[in-house]
């Protein structure tokens, strides 16, 4: 799981950001002024840094330095909207430049890009007592291999890449499938059920009435 240094001095937004990448799978730690990140970048091991520019005490043209220092990937996310703003932060080494007001979904997007070019992707997806590794399609519940066929393989990845999201069958089924659903329900239900008895999930993987499925974690 990767993790993300999130720098910004409006701690609602640094906030927001947190919430909806730690949804996303990834760890969040945030540090509301320039020292503070600095601090954090020389005591922590991160996979990426979310760096506003117009920070109190170390702005984050000087921040950028410290996340070079430690090979960390940069993306800055900043009220500065000019054209020679975002050269600029480029030639000094950031990664990406994002100006406010963003969306969050252009920012996961932007963010597994850099993550994908440094190579640091997590290829291991973790959830309860199960890991499953995405390049050589081995799934372990406990330490044990669970043998899988491909389409179920692929069906459990999607769930646990949308953990706690009631997902559609429709969605469910051309994501995994690859072609369009057209109604019939049983090739989805019975990978599903499956599912539940090869990896003891009958309580996990949750049927969303008139909706799809769900996987849940305990509460």
């Amino acid at each position: 799981m990767e993790k993300i240094l999130i720098v910004e001095d409006e701690e609602a937004i640094a906030n927001l950001i947190r919430l909806h990448l730690s949804e996303e799978g990834y760890r969040c730690v945030c540090a509301y002024d320039g020292k503070a990140g600095a601090d954090r970048l020389e005591k922590e091991r991160f996979d990426l840094c979310l760096l506003d520019i117009m920070l109190p005490e170390i702005d984050g043209y000087e921040l950028l330095e410290y996340g070079k220092t430690y090979d960390i990937p940069v993306i800055f996310l900043t009220a500065k909207g000019s054209v020679e703003e975002c050269i600029r932060g480029l030639k000094l080494g950031a990664d990406d430049y994002i100006v406010k007001p963003f969306q969050l979904g252009e920012l996961s997007a932007r963010i597994e890009a850099v993550l994908r070019r440094y190579g640091r992707r997590s290829r291991v997806l973790e959830f309860a007592d199960v890991e499953l590794d995405t390049v050589s399609r081995i799934v372990r519940r406990r330490g044990r291999e669970v043998e899988l066929t491909v389409k179920e393989f692929d069906l459990l990845a999607e769930l646990i890449q949308n953990k706690n999201v009631a997902l559609y069958r429709d969605r469910l089924y051309e994501k995994v499938w690859g072609e369009p659903f057209l109604g019939e329900t049983r090739t989805l239900d019975s990978h599903i059920q499956r599912l539940r008895k090869k990896l003891g999930w009958e309580e996990r993987i949750k049927t969303v009435f008139r909706i799809g499925y769900r996987l849940e974690e305990e509460r």
